[in-house]
């Protein structure tokens, strides 16, 4: 089923990590993040997912309280509860404990109505790969700009 919007894409994940294998969960969110959400006042910066008790969660992800909601508006550093099947979460658990993998959130977008995350398996990179993809990026970058010139 295809995304209907890209809300957030995590950009430091991919820098920091090299993701492996990418999941959708839902959240068990409150109405106020949800419209926080929607307003894009979400931050991923230094947020990570875990895996508890066959339960997985997602850890320091601020949602700015809502503009508009009163005294019952949520608290921006709360857990929040991730939404995956059983065999997923086995799959997690097992790849964070013995190959020593990260879970972080990559992206969050909309889909059928829905807020969904999408979770990534990740290994560090070592700061030479930071430099390698750096080096890959502003090559491709001086490239396009090459070929642009020659069309002109």
């Amino acid at each position: 089923m295809p995304i209907d919007k890209e809300i957030l894409t995590n950009r430091q994940a991919f820098h920091e990590y090299h993701i492996e294998d990418k999941y959708e969960a839902g959240a068990v969110l409150l109405g106020t993040e949800v419209k926080s959400i929607m307003e894009g006042r979400i931050q991923l910066k230094d947020s990570y997912v875990t895996v508890k008790d066959g339960e997985v969660w997602l850890l320091n992800s601020h949602i700015s309280p809502y503009s508009h909601g009163n005294k019952q508006n949520h608290e921006p550093l709360r857990t929040r509860k991730l939404l995956l099947h059983r065999k997923e979460i086995e799959k997690l658990e097992k790849e964070t404990t013995q190959k020593g993998l990260t879970l972080v959130v990559t992206s969050i977008y909309w889909k059928s109505g829905r807020i969904k995350f999408e979770i990534g398996v990740a290994k560090g990179k070592k700061l030479f790969d930071k430099r390698e993809t750096e080096m890959k990026k502003t090559i491709d970058k001086e490239t396009r700009q090459q070929l642009k010139e020659n069309l002109r």
